[in-house]
């Protein structure tokens, strides 16, 4: 990836990382909580069901660029799902989580994926697809295959984990938070290129050298 001036992204102060939304989705007690406490402060412990949506911000480091995310943790509860699309709407990026062990969780998962594709234009948002607790691997309902093939088939993103074990839970983040900044430099080199056009379009046309007779 192309190195990211920091300070060139839209709305942003100089010298301040770009601020980006992402939501969790997904179906209840599939570890999207767990997910989120494990990347933001490196815990992991039993969490009560979420209560409405909970949040979490992360200042995520690449190395040659870094982004702010505001982290929307929604509730699973199905009483939820209609509230839950206030808080996804304006988002940059979605998690969309499954429990490996619980093939209906896998189902849900393609659920919110509907509601996404109802909400936003295509390409609009970074989705990934997250099978989470893969340290229960002999429950095991969803296989990797399976996932794969799904997230291939609707061009997502997508990485298993186990929040648990701490298991490509950073990699899940720092995956689309590459992508993210991916798309706002192709973003941002579209418009200085139509800026260049609309330049070139407006040099004053030159004058013929002498009036007809």
């Amino acid at each position: 990836m192309a190195q990211v001036d920091e300070a060139s992204c839209p709305g942003a102060d100089p010298g301040q990382p770009c601020i980006f939304k992402l939501v969790l989705l997904g179906t209840d007690s599939v570890g999207k909580s767990s997910l989120a406490l494990r990347y933001v402060k490196n815990d992991f412990k039993s969490i009560l069901p979420t209560v409405g949506c909970a949040f979490f911000t992360k200042v995520v480091d690449l190395g040659a660029a870094s982004l702010n995310f505001e982290i929307w943790d929604t509730a699973g509860q199905e009483k939820y799902h209609s509230v839950c699309h206030l808080y996804f709407r304006g988002a940059s990026a979605a998690l969309l989580v499954y429990d490996v062990t619980r093939k209906d969780s896998f189902c849900k998962a393609q659920q919110w994926l509907k509601d996404l594709e109802e909400e936003f234009h295509p390409g609009e948002v970074v989705i990934m697809l997250v099978g989470n607790k893969t340290d229960l691997g002999k429950e095991r309902e969803v296989t990797l295959e399976e996932g794969k093939e799904f997230a291939e088939s609707k061009g997502l993103l997508f990485m298993e984990t186990s929040a648990k074990l701490n298991h490509q839970v950073t990699e899940v983040f720092n995956a689309v938070a590459r992508e993210l900044l991916q798309r706002e430099e192709t973003k941002q080199g579209q418009t200085l290129q139509g800026d260049a056009r609309l330049a070139l379009n407006e040099r004053p046309s030159r004058q013929a050298g002498c009036c007809a007779r």
